[in-house]
């Protein structure tokens, strides 16, 4: 079903021929045909022949008669590939009749643990965990779908000294009074409060101080009253996600608090390994390439001189359980670029450790920032962290006033439906339509708009296709060959056959930029063939053709959103 495929597959062949060795073809989409090998350019130095004579007796050799209606050599060397009407028929029609789409599930699957979110415990979340939370999800969503085990390990920040100030808060207030306060998600004003007091009060900072010592030791009390900190917590977190339309669940925490007793054996192994320094001040390891601006090595701390254990620690032991005991050969951690070098620091000595021995590896799936208008991040007006769920719902609001404005007939009942879609999943394709490395400005009325790389665009357009088979009076169509007579439909199949090309990309780069950017093409190649091929006014053969070409693409936009994490309301 994979239409690049079969051409890079077909081509290689006869390129081995010619090189007496295996070549890769590099088949790309091209502006000049529909596709296009640059191959021969690279192979003419090595063979010592021209790049021209090679494509051509590459051509000479190469079986495309069932798939392409012109084959030729351009320009120095290129090979131009135009493939045949009747073959993208065959290629659509295979892939309207089956429910994947043509997208094979995974050959090989494996057990992925994705790392992401990862809020504090009794800290609100803010709009720094949007990006983590976003890219995670559409990670799952997609490894899912292509038949991997993904788990789900949302790191949350639950353990360590703040939880002593914390827990005597708690105290202070009353162990419902301080129950409720978490409860209505004001974990903000209860982290201030704690802190406020922890700064200014002497008597209660030696109280929080013999707090974190009887909770690191055990204390039964103590840790009833972390597990409530951690409840209320978790229960807002839940209603956060819910509103933001993630997969994540009570069964994905994997705090800090887990790894506790992992901890001390990893030291031990790394001590017996010969890996652990002692630096005077801490237990390290010295992993090789790694050095400050002085040149001296820098180490990854994993005890301190008092016996506490640094977070590195922590993700060494992460590591640890996810390959030894979870059988995981891919680990993603979806976390800022600035937590680059530590991550590459704790991979080296993991792997040196022998617990990120191959096939496992770890990559650190990194993200820049969000930017305010005035290009520096993004905070409230008051300069404070702007939280996750003010942001959700202006976002929601906002996108009812659209509604309403663009469809002043809409239920009420329809707009809260259409508004939440909207709203949220402008706010997910704004991200992940961004180059996931780069910083983005946010920027209400671009993210909203319907023209544009924007989700309402992609929804809108999935909508229009639906209301095709409304006016039809169509609920379940009837299959039906597709054929390609036109070139508004050549141009629109050539998109959609590329559906599989670029998802198999993506579950490797894990890019979703390609997959938005893929789907806005698809959208916009959709507006051309719309405008330019009847559907319900044309003839009854054509009509059918085309009727299955608009539900194909619905599909390809319904899926291809929906790996994205985004809704596809059904009216707009």
């Amino acid at each position: 079903m994979d239409l690049e495929k079969l051409l890079a597959e077909r081509l290689a062949q006869a390129f081995s021929a010619v090189a007496g060795g295996p070549v890769d073809p590099v088949v790309r989409r091209s502006q000049h045909a529909d596709y296009q090998s640059d191959a021969a350019l690279a192979l003419a130095r090595r063979l010592g022949r021209p790049p021209r004579d090679i494509a051509a007796e590459v051509l000479g050799r190469v079986a495309l008669a069932d798939l392409c209606a012109a084959v030729e050599v351009s320009g120095p060397g290129f090979i131009n590939l135009t493939v045949a009407d009747p073959a993208l028929g065959t290629l659509l029609s295979r892939m309207a009749a089956d429910p994947r789409l043509g997208v094979a599930v995974s050959a090989a699957p494996e057990t992925v643990v994705v790392d992401y979110s990862a809020p504090n415990v009794a800290k609100e979340m803010h709009v720094g965990h949007l990006r983590s939370t976003v890219i995670g999800d559409a990670a799952v969503r997609l490894l899912e779908w292509l038949g991997h085990r993904v788990i789900k390990a949302n790191h949350l920040g639950d353990w360590g000294t703040p939880f002593g100030m914390l827990i005597e808060h708690l105290l202070d207030l009353g162990e419902s009074e301080a129950a409720h306060e978490l409860s209505v998600g004001d974990l903000d004003s209860f982290y201030k409060a704690a802190r406020a007091k922890f700064d200014a009060d002497d008597a209660f900072k030696e109280r929080a101080r013999r707090r974190v010592v009887a909770l690191q030791g055990g204390d039964e009390l103590t840790l009833r009253l972390w597990r409530l900190l951690v409840a209320e917590s978790e229960k807002y977190f839940l209603t956060v996600y819910d509103q933001l339309g993630v997969l994540l669940t009570e069964q994905d925490f994997h705090g800090e608090s887990y790894y506790n007793d992992m901890l001390a054996p990893v030291t031990e192994e790394l001590d017996r390994l010969g890996l652990l320094r002692d630096s005077g001040d801490a237990a390290c390891v010295f992993p090789e390439g790694f050095t400050g601006r002085d040149g001296q090595p820098l180490p990854i701390i994993v005890r301190k001189r008092d016996g506490g254990y640094g977070y590195a620690a922590t993700d060494l032991a992460a590591i640890r359980h996810r390959t030894r005991d979870l059988g995981a050969t891919r680990l993603l951690y979806v976390v800022g670029l600035p937590q680059r070098q530590h991550f590459e620091m704790v991979y080296a000595v993991a792997r040196h450790a022998g617990w990120l021995s191959p096939p496992a590896r770890a990559e650190h799936i990194g993200f820049g920032s969000i930017l305010g208008p005035d290009g520096k991040m993004l905070r409230s007006r008051a300069g404070g962290s702007i939280k996750l769920v003010g942001l959700l719902d202006e976002a929601v609001t906002r996108a009812a006033e659209l509604a309403r404005q663009k469809n002043p007939d809409l239920p009420e009942a329809a707009v809260a439906d259409v508004a939440r879609a909207v709203g949220i999943g402008a706010i997910k394709y704004t991200d992940l339509s961004t180059d996931r490395i780069k910083d983005y400005v946010f920027d209400w009325q671009r993210m909203l708009s319907l023209d544009g790389n924007t989700a309402p665009y992609l929804q809108y357009a999935h909508a229009r296709i639906r209301s095709i088979f409304r006016r039809a009076s169509i609920e379940q169509l009837t299959a039906a060959p597709i054929s390609i007579t036109h070139p508004a439909e050549h141009a629109l199949a050539l998109e959609l056959v590329n559906f599989g090309t670029v998802v198999s990309g993506v579950e490797q780069t894990l890019e979703f930029h390609r997959l938005a950017g893929y789907l806005h093409t698809l959208a916009a190649t959709f507006s051309g063939f719309y405008e330019r091929c009847p559907v319900l006014r044309a003839a009854s053969e054509v009509r059918d053709s085309r009727l299955a070409l608009c539900d194909l693409t619905a599909r390809v936009l319904h899926r291809g959103l929906h790996l994205l994490g985004i809704t596809t309301p059904e009216r707009m």
